[in-house]
């Protein structure tokens, strides 16, 4: 008897959890289901990639050696990193003191200073795009490398700023003025309390900062198109997409490999991400 009002629990709790969660598991079937469908395709063979089968015949792990050794495939990753890793490194390096200008200091202007960091949010770049390609391409000659968009990350990001003020928000300023009773300075302050206290914040904002750039496609389009030395991955893969359009077991090979470091990424730096992401804004 008992072993049976054992059982009926269990399958209630099962129903329970299936009903609870089963808006959760149909969701996340529609987001893993087109990346199942991709990297099954990209183990295919040529001609069964044009048919409307889903699974392959012979898995032909071959395809990224292919894609892997397609000409100038490694300079479009040397200059992907380049253009994320260090974007983002010098994005992280100009927001951080600027946000925390912002969120802890008291000077005038300082409500005038957050709000044209919000007014530059709310500006597309494509309303700039003319003035800074004719200042780039033509006043400094920049035109066919990444620098133009490289450069201007050493200035700050009005994003990562107005994030990374969000989140210092939530320092209780006790700390601060601690460390400044016991001596130190503000670089001082910062590099010793606020940085350590801030990190998942710095974290959300490097990831933002570093996808971003990983995916770009409209500058690279506009600055470095002229010259196929200086492509990024994003841009490279739609040659690539032209060259073999027939082909597309290699296609989405190409597209694996160009989204699995960014997925890899975000898996290991998942719990600084959403620790990030949810403690930004608690305090206004």
């Amino acid at each position: 008897m008992s072993s049976s009002h054992a059982g009926r629990r269990s399958s209630k709790a099962v129903l329970h959890w299936v009903a609870v969660h089963s808006l959760g598991v149909a969701a996340a079937l529609f987001f893993v289901l087109p990346f199942v469908f991709l990297l099954l395709t990209s183990l295919m063979g040529d001609r069964q990639a044009l048919t409307r089968d889903l699974w392959p015949d012979t898995w032909e792990w071959g395809n990224y050696a292919k894609v892997w050794h397609t000409p100038g495939f490694l300079t479009w990753w040397r200059n992907t990193l380049l253009y994320a890793g260090l974007g983002t490194l010098l994005t992280v390096v100009s927001s951080v003191p600027v946000a925390y200008a912002l969120a802890k200091f008291r000077f005038r202007g300082r409500r005038l200073a957050l709000l044209l960091v919000i007014a530059m949010m709310m500006l597309p770049p494509q309303v700039v795009v003319i003035p800074m390609y004719l200042f780039w391409a033509k006043q400094l000659d920049l035109s066919g490398t990444l620098w133009p968009l490289i450069i201007p990350m050493a200035f700050g990001d009005a994003f990562s700023i107005f994030l990374l003020r969000q989140f210092l928000l939530t320092i209780p300023d006790e700390y601060l003025d601690a460390a400044r009773v016991d001596g130190c300075g503000e670089l001082r302050t910062l590099l010793r309390v606020v940085l350590p206290m801030a990190k998942p914040g710095i974290a959300a904002v490097a990831l933002f900062q570093f996808f971003c750039a990983w995916n770009d496609y409209f500058g690279p389009q506009i600055y470095a198109s002229d010259n196929p030395a200086a492509w990024t991955l994003s841009y490279g893969l739609e040659s690539f997409k032209g060259a073999h359009h027939t082909n597309w077991n290699l296609t989405m090979a190409a597209t694996v490999l160009v989204m699995a470091p960014v997925i890899v990424l975000f898996f290991f730096a998942q719990k600084a991400f959403v620790e990030g992401v949810t403690l930004t804004g608690v305090k206004g």
